[in-house]
């Protein structure tokens, strides 16, 4: 298991950027595949971004591509969601998850892949 802390949300104007953090515990984040995803209340948790436990591979949800960047430094034990070009739609709580995989460049799409989440940061967008 591994524990989740997701930080850098926050209130940001329409056209603004935000870098969001997913600081791991333990001395095997390198393990873990890692993922993000965003949940509007009342709606369904929607995937974000994921990144293979590598680094070597991304996928970007497509209608955020060229906006949302994921990566992590595995030194640090902390993976990224870089974030520009912020609309209100954008708008929601901002989770990251982590799932072990024994392939370098397996990446996982889906929230019931992921088993350790953490407790959500707030993105708030005006308009």
């Amino acid at each position: 298991q591994v524990q989740l802390v997701e930080s850098g949300g926050g209130l940001v104007q329409a056209g603004g950027s935000l870098r969001l953090s997913c600081a791991a515990s333990g001395r095997t984040f390198s393990t873990y595949a890692m993922g993000w995803f965003r949940q509007v209340l009342g709606k369904e948790r929607e995937f974000v971004a994921a990144i293979s436990r590598s680094g070597s591979r991304t996928y970007t949800a497509e209608l955020l591509r060229g906006r949302f960047t994921i990566s992590r430094d595995n030194t640090e034990n902390t993976a990224y969601l870089q974030m520009n070009s912020l609309k209100p739609d954008d708008t929601a709580v901002y989770y990251c998850a982590a799932a072990w995989v024994g392939d370098y460049y397996q990446i996982l799409r889906t929230s019931s892949d992921y088993d350790n989440w953490g407790q959500g940061t707030q993105v708030t967008v005006s308009s």
